[in-house]
């Protein structure tokens, strides 16, 4: 792989200044490989790669979802968990603005605006997570309750299988 030189991402800056313990994984990124394609490429489990989902309320308020690689967010449950009318996935262009990354290399760490955080209770069981280093290409692998510590992710229970 040509990819050796490890990305200095704000996601990078957080966790170094936070002092946790981290590990980068590049793999060959593709235009809508999405986190199967990563599992695949670093062979690891689907489950454990964990998707940062920039998302917002009816009224426009956005907020980050970090969910499985396997499974999609029940925006109606997510919705009722709020106290809201509706949650919906936020446009490409808007994901981008809110987290200062690129769609496909969204991290939830060191994002540019504040935003809450809703963590699957799920990813709390795993050993380690996967999840993007704020470049397209790049995965961090760190303790699910340290990255929740950290983000001061809310935990919830809005993930569905995917068929």
């Amino acid at each position: 792989m040509a990819k050796t030189t490890e990305p200095v991402t704000p996601a990078i800056r957080v966790l170094k200044a936070a002092g946790l313990v981290y590990r980068l994984h590049p793999y060959p990124y593709i235009d809508r490989g999405g986190a199967a394609h990563a599992a695949s490429c670093l062979g690891i489990p689907l489950h454990a790669v964990v998707k940062t989902l920039v998302m917002e309320t009816d009224v426009g308020k956005p907020l980050l979802v970090l969910m499985h690689g396997d499974l999609e967010v029940s925006t109606k449950a997510l919705a009722r968990h709020l106290g809201v009318k509706s949650v919906s996935p936020c446009s490409t262009d808007r994901a981008n603005r809110l987290t200062g990354y690129v769609v496909g290399g969204i991290s939830p760490f060191g994002i540019r605006t504040a935003m809450p955080v809703y963590m699957e209770s799920g990813i709390l069981l795993l050993e380690r997570m996967f999840v993007n280093a704020g470049k397209r290409g790049w995965l961090v692998e760190l303790h699910p309750s340290e990255a929740a510590n950290l983000l001061h992710a809310e935990r919830v229970e809005v993930g569905i299988s995917v068929s």
